[in-house]
């Protein structure tokens, strides 16, 4: 089990970055109790999730250490006071050089735990992209997203629809791009 790498640390929160493939918190059934928050309850036993990242999206999420912060940041993550930004790596060549996405969506019942645009019965969901950085070579594209709702799997179903799924995706994309990477191309790098 390794150390997980703090960023920021004060009495009331902590910033760590959680590595691909790690779960943020405990699955079903003891194969699954591997997670971000039971490494930290070793070092910080008051430790408490306040939003999560899915397991194979590296990168910043945010720690509460005590009752009052989880409940002062949840409070901000509900009310979309809190900024985040991703770099994913896309198949393709984006048509502009940002944009945004605004698809609604809806997890695919029978294909859980795909989610899926819907336009009758999804929920609102939009994403925000920047293009980084164009790769003509592998095809590819470096982008900067910004989710401003924070639907499960947003960022990849969005790419997706678009046409542009991200790099090294098991649930989304086609084949080649899925073999692109041996782990998903999707990084939460800032929060604010």
């Amino acid at each position: 089990m390794s150390a997980i790498p703090i960023i920021f640390q004060d009495e009331h929160l902590l910033v760590v970055d959680k590595p691909s493939g790690l779960l943020t918190v405990p699955g079903r059934g003891p194969e699954k109790q591997d997670c971000l928050i039971n490494r930290l309850l070793v070092e910080y036993p008051s430790a408490r999730i306040v939003h999560r990242l899915d397991q194979p999206t590296s990168g910043l999420v945010v720690i509460a250490l005590s009752p009052e912060a989880q409940r002062a940041m949840g409070r901000l993550f509900e009310l979309r006071q809190i900024s985040k930004s991703y770099v994913a790596v896309v198949s393709g060549s984006l048509a502009e050089e940002e944009g945004e996405v605004d698809l609604p969506l809806i997890c695919d019942w029978p294909n859980r735990p795909r989610q899926m645009v819907d336009h009758e019965q999804g929920k609102s969901a939009q994403t925000g992209f920047r293009v980084l950085e164009r790769n003509p070579l592998e095809s590819s594209c470096r982008v900067a997203l910004t989710p401003v709702t924070g639907r499960s799997h947003q960022l990849r179903v969005h790419m997706l629809a678009l046409g542009h799924p991200i790099l090294g995706d098991q649930l989304y994309a086609p084949d080649s791009v899925r073999e692109a990477s041996p782990r998903l191309l999707l990084h939460a790098r800032s929060l604010a």
